[in-house]
């Protein structure tokens, strides 16, 4: 429905690992049947049913998708590579390759890091909204930091510019660190609420350790439900 992405960026690699099974790379693939796997319970699960109904699949954008993202974090490449060589986790105890053969046409390993070049700054509009409780409260400032900064980079200088406004707190997960408080307002499982992190009204599909945002981009952190 979005152009091959299926879920968000880090469900990818899972994703792909189920349509690889039906050697989908080249193709449209049925997508697996699994509606008879589904426990009866015909009313809350209809529209369970009815979106894991067979139905074809676009893997070549699937595919594209993937191959067009700079992946960073351990875990996300651990998912999506099997799927690039056309296998799953569950081919993974069978697997024999020959000493010294290698997947890749040439490997970094080893190799000395050629050193990166300055890159200019940017300025990037952040801004922080609570409209669900207590105190609502809306700020927004610039921030100005190195292209190619993570939107975690960009948290922490708004932070040490304005602390008393832009503070926050994160928990580290295996998908990298995770914003549970800002300003004070901490995310809660019992209350469904968590903050939400958009691009232009556009729920980011990565995390704050990944993201990178663009020259003059507006990203909201939202206090929302789940």
């Amino acid at each position: 429905e979005r152009n091959g992405m299926i879920g968000n960026i880090y469900s990818m690699g899972l994703a792909l690992q189920v349509l690889g099974w039906g050697g989908c790379h080249s193709q449209l693939v049925p997508f697996p049947d699994l509606s008879g796997h589904l426990p009866p319970a015909p009313q809350a699960l209809e529209a369970t049913r009815e979106f894991y109904a067979p139905r074809e699949w676009d893997c070549v954008q699937a595919f594209s998708v993937v191959s067009s993202h700079d992946y960073e974090h351990p875990m996300a490449m651990a998912q999506v590579l099997p799927a690039l060589v056309g296998s799953s986790y569950l081919d993974a105890a069978g697997l024999d390759y020959p000493t010294g053969r290698t997947l890749l046409p040439c490997s970094p390993w080893g190799v000395p890091p050629c050193p990166s070049p300055p890159t200019a700054s940017i300025a990037v509009q952040y801004s922080i909204t609570n409209k669900l409780q207590g105190k609502h409260f809306h700020y927004s400032t610039w921030v100005t930091v190195p292209g190619g900064s993570t939107l975690l980079r960009v948290l922490e200088v708004a932070q040490e510019e304005n602390p008393q406004i832009f503070s926050f707190q994160t928990e580290q997960t295996s998908w990298g660190p995770m914003v549970v408080s800002i300003h004070g307002l901490a995310a809660n499982d019992d209350d469904r609420t968590y903050w939400q992190f958009l691009s232009s009204g556009n729920a980011l599909e990565q995390g704050v350790g990944t993201y990178k945002p663009k020259d003059q981009e507006h990203i909201q952190a939202v206090f929302t439900t789940w």
